[in-house]
C-alpha cells in the first residue's frame, strides 16, 4: 500500500502555530519526518547545536553572555558615562542591550531549528512580564529571559513560577524588592560585616540555619532610585503589586476565586524577598528583617514555613491549584488555537495539567493531539502579533538577516516594542488590537521595504521563490502566492494585486513602453494581505 500523500496544508498549519510560520526549510523537515514526526521531535526541546551561521551572529552580540553586573557595569547611566569620559573611559549605551536582545529574539526566531522553543519562549516572557522601560530592569531584562524563562519551557510550571518570582527583574518591575513588613523601622541601617551573607546563603532554601546567617537590611545601595540617580531613602511598608500580578496574571486568573485579603496575605509571605544592590550587582537576596514572620492564611491555607519558605510555600499552593491549570490551558490554547478556546478543550488541557504536577511537555502535547487544535475551522483564525509577522515574512522570503536598528524599530512602529510592553500584561494575545488601519499600514510598508531590498539588514532573491508558468503578472501573482502564502491568493487579493500592477502600467506607459512585471509589487501586496496576515 502507498504511503499517504503529504498534506501541504496541514504542515503549513503546524508551522503557522508550532513556529514562526513555514519556511522552506522547515516545510521540507516536515516533509521528511511527517506532521507528527515534527511535532513530536519540536516538543523533544532543543537537542542539536545552533546552525553555525546562526550562532556566529549571535556570538557576534556580546551582552548576551553577559552577567547583570556585568551589563551594569559596563552600559550604564548617562550621568555614569559622563563620568567616565571625564576620567578618560569610554562606556557603551544601555540601549544597545536592547536592541541587541532584540536582534538576538529575531535570528533565533528566523533561522533556528528549535522553533517550538522560540515560540514558547516568547509566549512565557509575555505571560511573566517585565519591562525594560522601568529603570533598573533594562540590565535584567536579557538575564531574565535567559536563566529565567528558556530554561523551564519544557519543564514544570512550578520551576519556571519560582524562576521568575526570584530573578530581580520581576522583583523590581513589580516593586516587591520593596516590601516590608508593617511596622518596619522607616531608616534601615546596614548590618554589621558578621551579619552579612555570602551569595550562596543568600540564595539558600530559607531554612532557619540559612536565616541566621542573612543580611538584616539591605546595603545603601539595595534601595537606590528607580531611576538611576542618587539614593532613594528606603520606604518601608507592604507593597501588593507582585502579589496581585501572581494571583491573576501568573496563576490563578481574574476569575481564580481569591480575595483581596489573599492579595494582602500573599504580600506579607514575600516580604523581604528582595535585591541586593540591584544597580550594581544584583541578585536574589532575603532580607529577614523585612519579612512578616506572623502566620498567613491563603485561600483558606495556612502559610506558616517561616522566612522565605513563606513565599515558596504559596508558591507550592498555587502551581498546583485548579483555577492556576484552567488559567494556564486557557492562555496555550487561546495561543495555539482560537481567540475563543472551546471550553471542552480548556478542561482536557487543564486536566494534564494537574494530572501531570505541571509538566509542561505533557500539557503542550494534550493541545496538540486533540480535535480542535487540527480543526479546519482553526486555520488561519488568529492574526499575528507584529513580531509574528515580521518574523514570518522573514522566513517566507528566504531573506538573508542581519538585524540592523532599523528592523526593530518597524516592530515597535506596529505596536511592539520588543522587551517593552507596557503593563504586566504584556502584549495582546487576541487578534482586535492588532487590526488597525496604523498597525495595517505599517505592515504593508515594511513588506515593501522588505521585498524591495530597502530595509538595511535583509536580502531578498525573489527569483528564487517561485517558478511561474507564464512571465505574466498573473503567472507571477499565483507562483509567489503560493510560495508566501502556502496557498494560492484568495480571487479578492489577486484582483487587488493585478488592479494595482495594472494601475502602475499605464501609469508607466504614458511616459515610456511598459517594462517587466513587477515581482517586487506583487510579493509586498502578497505579505500585506488579509491572508498573511493570519496564522
Amino acid at each position: 500500500m502507498a504511503p499517504p500523500a503529504f498534506d501541504e496544508a496541514r504542515a503549513v498549519h503546524v508551522l503557522q502555530r508550532l513556529a514562526f510560520g513555514p519556511s522552506a526549510r522547515d516545510l521540507a523537515e516536515v516533509r521528511r519526518l511527517g506532521v507528527e514526526g515534527w511535532v513530536e521531535a519540536q516538543l523533544a526541546g532543543p537537542g542539536a547545536a545552533l546552525p553555525p551561521e546562526l550562532e556566529a551572529k549571535l556570538q557576534a552580540l556580546p551582552t548576551l553572555t553577559m552577567s547583570m553586573a556585568e551589563l551594569a557595569r559596563d552600559y550604564p547611566p548617562k550621568k555614569q558615562r559622563e563620568q567616565a569620559l571625564l576620567d578618560g573611559r569610554e562606556l557603551m549605551r544601555p540601549a544597545l542591550i536592547n536592541l541587541e536582545q532584540a536582534s538576538a529574539k529575531v535570528l533565533r526566531a528566523v533561522e533556528s531549528p528549535s522553533q517550538f522553543e522560540e515560540v514558547l519562549v516568547d509566549f512565557w516572557f509575555n505571560h511573566f512580564n517585565v519591562s525594560a522601560e522601568k529603570g533598573a530592569v533594562r540590565w535584567m531584562v536579557t538575564s531574565y529571559e535567559r536563566d529565567a524563562i528558556r530554561p523551564h519551557v519544557f519543564g514544570h510550571f512550578r520551576d519556571l513560577l519560582g524562576a521568575t518570582a526570584r530573578h530581580p527583574a520581576m522583583l523590581f518591575y513589580l516593586d516587591n524588592w520593596r516590601s516590608t513588613r508593617d511596622g518596619m523601622p522607616r531608616l534601615l541601617r546596614r548590618a554589621p560585616p558578621e551579619a552579612m551573607a555570602s551569595p550562596s546563603d543568600a540564595m539558600g532554601d530559607g531554612a532557619s540555619g540559612d536565616e541566621a546567617r542573612s543580611e538584616d537590611e539591605a546595603p545603601p545601595e539595595a534601595m537606590a532610585s528607580p531611576d538611576g540617580g542618587g539614593e532613594a531613602e528606603p520606604r518601608p511598608g507592604l507593597n501588593e503589586n507582585y502579589a496581585r500580578e501572581l494571583l491573576e496574571l501568573h496563576t490563578l486568573g481574574v476569575d481564580g476565586g481569591y480575595t483581596q485579603r489573599d492579595v494582602r496575605e500573599v504580600a506579607r509571605a514575600f516580604t523581604g524577598w528582595s535585591i541586593r544592590r540591584p544597580r550594581r550587582e544584583p541578585e536574589f537576596f532575603f532580607r529577614r528583617r523585612a519579612h512578616d514572620p506572623d502566620e498567613k492564611v491563603v485561600l483558606g491555607q495556612r502559610i506558616s514555613a517561616g522566612g522565605r519558605k513563606d513565599g515558596e510555600q504559596v508558591l507550592d499552593l498555587l502551581a498546583r491549584h485548579p483555577a492556576t491549570a484552567r488559567h494556564i490551558a486557557t492562555k496555550l490554547a487561546r495561543r495555539f488555537v482560537s481567540d475563543t478556546p472551546p471550553p471542552a478543550l480548556v478542561e482536557r488541557v487543564a486536566k494534564a495539567f494537574l494530572d501531570s504536577d505541571g509538566d509542561l511537555r505533557t500539557v503542550y502535547r494534550a493541545l496538540f493531539q486533540s480535535p480542535e487544535f487540527w480543526a479546519a475551522e482553526a486555520r488561519g483564525t488568529k492574526v499575528k502579533t507584529p513580531f509574528e509577522f515580521v518574523v514570518s515574512a522573514l522566513r517566507a522570503t528566504g531573506a538573508e538577516v542581519t538585524v540592523r536598528p532599523r528592523l526593530v524599530q518597524s516592530l515597535a512602529k506596529m505596536g511592539e516594542p520588543l522587551y517593552r510592553a507596557p503593563a504586566p500584561t504584556g502584549f495582546p494575545e487576541v487578534s482586535a488590537p492588532w487590526v488597525n488601519s496604523g498597525s495595517l499600514v505599517a505592515r504593508l510598508n515594511f513588506s515593501l521595504e522588505l521585498v524591495s531590498g530597502r530595509l538595511p539588514g535583509t536580502r531578498v532573491s525573489l527569483e528564487s521563490l517561485a517558478r511561474p508558468e507564464t512571465q505574466s503578472a498573473e503567472g507571477w501573482v499565483d507562483a509567489l502566492g503560493r510560495a508566501l502564502l502556502g496557498a494560492p491568493p484568495s480571487q479578492e487579493t489577486r484582483a487587488t494585486i493585478l488592479a494595482a500592477l495594472s494601475k502602475r502600467a499605464e501609469a508607466a506607459s504614458a511616459e515610456d513602453e511598459p517594462g517587466p512585471v513587477d515581482i517586487s509589487l506583487i510579493a509586498g501586496l502578497l505579505l500585506g494581505s488579509p491572508e498573511f496576515q493570519k496564522q
